[in-house]
């Protein structure tokens, strides 16, 4: 199974990539496929089910509306996310959708979009059913899909199968857990970023690898510095403040600057101004998901800006070593709140981030390996619990607090040689099983934590 690291940082549209960017994608696969077979211009009707974590908090995290602008035939990397609302509420108020743009049906919401609370399918926590009907009523396909974090999507003829439609591409140096990709870096003298790189040429020229890292880059800061520069409240009706525009511009004027850890103040900027966008709909990089779409590029902000040395092709060293670790998450561990709870969100994504910053502070593969496992370890149990299903109550700081984990775990593998008792593997089968033990309520169902103990505003 080979994982690129552009599946692992993809560009999207919040909030969430397993209930917005998933089944927007789901969506549009399922009409892709009706005119595929030439039968897109047949269907009549069009009725959607969504199951589990997608039925429980769908409209909080916006599932109904990237449902529709899936079926639609946008896509969640180049949808304009100024026009969402507008189209959203056209396609109500008419009651009708174009299908891929192309095939007009009639679309009533209430009776054709089902998002059950209560049911679920048997795979995962976020599944999804489509049907196309025919004139005379009968059934012109029927595709079940799930949604299985990061923006993944399973079809359902793999459901008996792997946790991902397998890509069968061959890569250099194939590995599924910490311990193979260490292996490989002893064998052959790369450090991690450069196994990943080796790997990465089976897709792609070094340029346009290169190309497109500094692409994903230049959108995590495009989304930054939308972040601090928008005041006001989120949508969703919890009426949370944005917090990054005041204190960016707190920052700005000095105030303060004399705190030795002021820089942890720029950390959490950088962290809330990428989860407010995300919050409000707004574009952002899939890093490994949505929920915790901050923590990567905060800690990456953190190293361009404060540390000595840092360049473009640091950049690129930190994503690509970042990616390596993700790749073990996903193979091995997973990165869905709905399926493990936000140790799979926040926990990996830290990981991630301290386990890349190691690498362009020059730590050796043995450190790198370390600084994720101290992420990760330190997340475990976390539970999933957005109040009112909107990811704001407690999404937004866990990025800003996940963020100075990294940074701190970076420090402590740094300060160490490498050896440690707990291995990176150990710790993802720790999270692995701690999230089969953790209760449905706690996996993204708004049913328990937080999002029972605090009352919606």
């Amino acid at each position: 199974m080979a994982i690129s690291v552009f599946d692992l940082f993809s560009i999207g549209i919040g909030p969430s990539s397993s209930h917005t960017v998933g089944p927007m994608r789901a969506a549009r696969m399922f009409t892709e496929g009706l005119r595929e077979r030439g039968r897109l211009e047949d269907v009549t009707r069009l009725h959607a089910q969504l199951f589990g974590s997608l039925g429980a908090t769908g409209h909080g995290h916006g599932s109904d509306k990237a449902v529709l602008l899936g079926l639609e035939g946008e896509r969640p990397e180049s949808v304009d996310t100024a026009s969402v609302p507008e189209r959203v509420a056209a396609i109500r108020d008419a009651k009708r959708l174009r299908l891929l743009g192309e095939h007009e049906i009639e679309f009533i919401e209430d009776t054709d979009l089902v998002m059950h609370r209560r049911k679920a399918l048997p795979l995962h926590p976020n599944g999804m059913t489509f049907v196309a009907y025919a004139g005379d009523g009968s059934v012109l396909a029927e595709r079940t899909y799930y949604s299985i974090g990061g923006g993944f999507v399973l079809d359902q003829t793999a459901a008996e199968g792997p946790a991902i439609v397998a890509d069968t591409t061959p890569v250099r140096y194939p590995f599924r857990t910490g311990a193979e990709l260490l292996g490989h870096c002893a064998e052959t003298g790369l450090d991690i970023a450069g196994v990943m790189l080796a790997n990465e040429l089976s897709w792609r020229t070094e340029a346009e690898i290169r190309a497109g890292l500094l692409e994903i880059w230049q959108v995590m800061q495009d989304c930054v510095t939308r972040g601090c520069h928008t005041p006001g409240v989120l949508p969703g009706g919890l009426k949370v403040p944005r917090r990054a525009s005041a204190l960016y511009d707190k920052l700005m004027a000095g105030e303060d600057a004399t705190d030795p850890l002021s820089i942890m103040d720029w950390v959490h900027v950088f962290a809330l101004a990428v989860n407010e966008e995300n919050a409000s709909g707004g574009r952002v990089v899939t890093a490994p998901t949505n929920g915790a779409a901050g923590i990567i590029p905060a800690v990456l902000h953190y190293y361009v800006r404060f540390v000595p040395g840092a360049d473009d092709d640091g950049v690129v060293h930190f994503l690509l070593t970042a990616a390596a670790i993700g790749v073990v998450l996903k193979e091995t561990g997973s990165i869905s709140g709905a399926e493990v709870g936000c140790q799979g969100e926040v926990g990996s994504a830290c990981a991630m981030a301290a386990a890349a910053l190691t690498a362009v502070r020059g730590g050796s593969p043995d450190q790198v390996e370390n600084a994720a496992e101290i992420g990760l370890e330190h997340h475990l149990g976390l539970t999933c619990d957005p109040v009112g299903g909107l990811v704001q109550i407690p999404c937004i700081e866990r990025n800003a607090v996940g963020s100075t984990k990294a940074l701190t775990a970076s420090r402590m593998a740094l300060r160490g040689d490498g050896t440690h008792v707990v291995s990176l593997d150990k710790a993802i089968k720790t999270m692995r099983e701690t999230g089969a033990d953790m209760h449905t309520k706690y996996k993204e169902t708004a049913r328990g934590g937080l999002a029972l103990n605090v009352i919606e505003c």
